[in-house]
């Protein structure tokens, strides 16, 4: 990315996290983070990724609610950032940390056969 596209998916990515959290805060149960934000070179797109972490409702669920706000969510976006033109907005569920998860889980039981192995010998 080229640094203004950068300095523009900070932007986006700030702007999100507050209006998300003030004012779309009824689409989620929990905690949400705007994790990543990646914008094309034409400023057109916007990929928004976002962690959940929920306590009743699914990750999935709370997804679509807010795929389906996504206008609105545009809307407030146009009034809280100025660009000539306020990019469509993707979101997704960032797995980081299921990944992150997934290979501690991993490791654990690589190192619970080698002791395994090491008690046989």
């Amino acid at each position: 990315m080229s640094i203004r596209t950068e300095r523009v998916a900070g932007e986006i990515q700030k702007s999100l996290a507050e209006i998300l959290q003030q004012d779309f805060s009824y689409l989620y149960d929990g905690l949400l983070t705007v994790t990543t934000v990646r914008v094309t070179p034409d400023l057109r797109h916007c990929k928004a990724y976002i962690s959940l972490i929920s306590k009743n409702a699914s990750r999935d669920q709370s997804l679509l609610k807010i795929q389906k706000e996504t206008p609105r969510i545009r809307m407030a976006l146009a009034h809280s950032v100025r660009m000539r033109y306020v990019p469509e907005l993707h979101f997704y569920l960032d797995d980081t940390q299921d990944e992150v998860d997934r290979i501690e889980h991993l490791f654990k039981e690589i190192h619970r056969r080698e002791d395994q192995h090491k008690d046989r010998e």
